[in-house]
């Protein structure tokens, strides 16, 4: 994987692009007055992330990079701002204060929601395990700046770990946290989500186990919930009661 900057980088920005070369273990190349697809003709890698004033993008094989951006989770969450009801909240039984373990982050989004309705007293964990992926959502978190402060503030709150669920709920005792949340690659995807397409190449596509199931219920105090298609099987294979089904449905193991 090739990383490079803006062409005309800071110091600051330069040394930040440097300590994600180290982290991903790509090559550092200095951008000068070369295009993108001159650096990938160049170096023969198609891999490329950008690190620039804007944040991280991230090409592979696509004219289309991935980069965060909230997108519909801070329209969800303005609805959450003016009193409005978010189904995987209520669903969840998320409230101020909760403990959410987002198992399978992506680009975010209902670890953002979970995250503004458990407010500065909850907490979420947001596991991802592909590392480009996790990187560039984690350092979007950090610095992806809203119109509302408090937005804001919940972006910052959410904390990122590069690591598969499984390990992560095994290391975990009992009764711990108050919600588990699971948001795999659909079986059948919804083709027309045109945003998802440059996620695809990155996220980790193995189906649930199980097993991830019964230590999610172990470790829950509230709820362990499965978003999926809405013809998907996960949910009677994995024993979750499927609740509001629209395009996507939720499957629910409430625990209280």
């Amino acid at each position: 994987m090739i990383v490079t900057t803006a062409q005309k980088p800071s110091v600051s920005l330069y040394m930040h692009a440097r300590q994600l070369t180290a982290e991903l273990g790509g090559r550092l190349v200095e951008r000068r007055q070369e295009s993108l697809n001159g650096l990938k003709r160049r170096y023969n890698d198609n891999c490329l992330l950008v690190v620039d004033e804007r944040g991280l993008r991230y090409y592979n094989d696509s004219e289309e990079p991935l980069y965060f951006h909230p997108s519909m989770a801070y329209v969800r969450v303005k609805r959450l701002r003016k009193g409005e009801r978010d189904p995987l909240i209520d669903l969840s039984g998320c409230v101020p204060g909760d403990r959410i373990i987002d198992c399978t982050a992506g680009l975010g989004s209902d670890a953002i929601v979970f995250s503004y309705a458990a407010g500065p007293a909850g907490h979420v964990t947001a596991l991802e395990s592909e590392p480009i992926l996790c990187t560039v959502v984690r350092e979007g978190l950090q610095t992806y700046v809203t119109d509302h402060e408090d937005v804001n503030d919940a972006l910052r709150r959410i904390e990122m770990k590069c690591m598969g669920h499984k390990q992560w709920l095994q290391e975990q005792p009992d009764k711990s946290v108050d919600i588990v949340y699971f948001d795999p690659m659909f079986r059948q995807p919804i083709h027309d989500s045109a945003a998802l397409q440059p996620l695809r190449g990155l996220a980790n596509k193995e189906a649930l186990d199980a097993e991830s199931i019964a230590h999610a219920v172990r470790i829950a105090r509230k709820s362990v919930v499965l978003k999926e298609h809405r013809d998907s099987g996960e949910f009677g294979r994995l024993g979750f009661e499927r609740r509001h089904v629209n395009k996507i449905a939720y499957g629910v193991i409430t625990l209280t």
